[in-house]
């Protein structure tokens, strides 16, 4: 099983959603978050006065899904996602142990 963790932009949000659907993805937890990267903020006028705005907003998305479908989804998000324009942000793949869903006691696949 793999965890992907994806931070994009959130306008991208919906479009990402329909390319995950698109190729199976059940189940995304979806988080507003802000950050930074390479872009370092911006700074922005405000009754004229000048400040740096330094944490933008951002949307986390993590998705635990069987590693049959991790290369898909992660080209699902990366084309959802593609703007070329700095910000783009990143997807972060990592292996899940084990998953256990509460309510029932399902372990592993069968738990996602």
């Amino acid at each position: 099983m793999k965890k992907i963790e994806a931070i994009i932009k959130p306008f991208k949000l919906d479009e990402v959603k329909e390319a995950l659907h698109e190729v199976g993805i059940q189940g995304i937890t979806v988080t507003e978050a802000k950050g930074f990267g390479r872009q370092k903020g911006h700074t922005e006028l405000y009754r004229g006065a000048e400040y740096v705005v330094d944490f933008l907003p951002k949307v986390k998305l993590e998705i635990i899904l069987d590693d049959s479908l991790a290369e898909r989804a992660v080209e699902a998000i990366q084309n959802a996602a593609h703007t070329g324009r700095i910000g783009d942000g990143k997807i972060f793949v990592s292996s899940i142990e084990e998953v256990i869903r509460i309510r029932t006691g399902e372990t592993g696949s069968d738990a996602i």
